[in-house]
């Protein structure tokens, strides 16, 4: 007989990405409103200011979250070609990370515009 945790077993692009993510969304909201999140759906946003509220280096949550898309449903649909932008703080030179946004053929969605839903 198969243990009742191997029938929900869900697998990733990159699981260790979502790892993070859900450890992070854990952590700022606490387990049933991450779950929910999850589940329900929560914009870009959201999830990037959960990522760096998290105690993750700012590099590692950027990281996180750029390989973690794939395992995500992205609302509106994007299409097959889009292309994730950073944007970056306001000194001159600046790599750091401040937010995000989805530039597709037909015009460029903010952050708080795209809608991610974990797939199961």
């Amino acid at each position: 007989m198969m243990a009742p945790e191997a029938r929900f077993a869900v697998s990733f692009k990159n699981p260790d990405a979502v790892a993070s993510i859900v450890a992070a969304l854990r952590h700022v909201y606490g387990d049933e409103v991450a779950r929910l999140m999850l589940v329900e759906g929560m914009s870009l946003s959201n999830l990037i200011d959960a990522m760096f509220s998290a105690p993750l280096a700012h590099r590692e949550a950027v990281r996180s979250i750029t390989d973690g898309l794939d395992d995500f449903i992205i609302s509106p649909d994007l299409g097959l070609m889009w292309h994730l932008r950073y944007i970056y703080g306001d000194q001159p030179g600046s790599l750091h990370v401040v937010d995000m946004e989805i530039a597709t053929p037909d015009g460029t969605l903010a952050s708080k515009d795209v809608w991610l839903r974990l797939s199961s």
